[in-house]
C-alpha cells in the first residue's frame, strides 16, 4: 500500500471513529440547540452565527441553508453569519480590536429572543467568547459548538455542543455533520408546521 493511500485510509478511519464516538455520546445538547433556534425563528427572531476560519465558513454555510433551503421547500428562515461583511469586520478590528468584531455586531443587531451561535474548534477564541458575552448581556439565547474540552467558549453558552477531540480537522468534520443534522431538525419543524 502506498503512503498516500495509507494516509487517506487513516484520515477516513479517524473521521469515522470520531463520528461514531459522538453518535454514541449524549446528543441532547444538539436537540436543545435546534429547539432553541426553532423557538427563536417562530417568535420572529434571528439566528446570528459566528466563528473564525473554517468555523466562519461553517457559520456562513448554515446561514445559507436556512435562508435558502437545506433539503425541503419552506419559508425562508432568518439567519445571518456575522463573518461576511468585510467592511464591518475590518473597521471593527481597526477601530476597536479583533476581539470585538462579533460582540459589536451583536450589540448592533441582536435582539432579546434571538440566538447567538458561536463556533470555536479550540473553545478558546476570544472574539467568539466576547460575542457570547455580548449576547448574554442582550438577553439572546447562546449556543456554542466547540472542540477539545469546550474551553471558556463552551462554559459561556446556555447550550454547549462539544466534539471532544484535539484535531482541528476532525472536529470540523464532525461539526459539519452536526450542523447539517441541526439544519434538518430546524427545517422539519417548519415544513411539518406547514402540513
Amino acid at each position: 500500500m502506498s503512503a498516500e493511500l495509507d494516509l487517506l485510509r487513516r484520515t477516513l478511519g479517524e473521521a469515522a471513529a470520531l463520528h461514531e464516538r459522538v453518535r454514541l455520546a449524549d446528543l441532547q445538547p444538539v436537540l436543545d440547540a435546534a429547539s432553541a433556534i426553532v423557538d427563536a425563528l417562530r417568535g420572529g427572531g434571528t439566528l446570528l452565527l459566528f466563528g473564525n476560519g473554517g468555523s466562519a465558513a461553517d457559520a456562513q454555510h448554515v446561514a445559507a441553508e436556512l435562508v435558502g433551503r437545506f433539503q425541503r421547500e419552506r419559508r425562508a428562515l432568518a439567519a445571518v453569519a456575522l463573518t461576511t461583511d468585510t467592511s464591518v469586520l475590518t473597521s471593527l478590528g481597526n477601530d476597536y480590536a479583533f476581539d470585538r468584531v462579533f460582540a459589536r455586531q451583536i450589540d448592533a443587531i441582536g435582539r432579546a429572543g434571538d440566538v447567538a451561535f458561536g463556533i470555536s474548534t479550540s473553545g478558546r477564541s476570544p472574539n467568539v467568547l466576547a460575542g457570547l458575552a455580548a449576547a448574554r448581556a442582550g438577553r439572546l439565547r447562546t449556543v456554542a459548538l466547540t472542540g477539545r474540552d469546550g474551553g471558556e467558549v463552551g462554559r459561556a453558552a446556555d447550550i454547549h455542543v462539544n466534539v471532544p477531540a484535539d484535531s482541528t480537522a476532525r472536529v470540523q468534520e464532525v461539526h459539519r455533520t452536526l450542523l447539517h443534522a441541526m439544519c434538518d431538525l430546524i427545517e422539519r419543524a417548519f415544513v411539518d408546521a406547514a402540513d
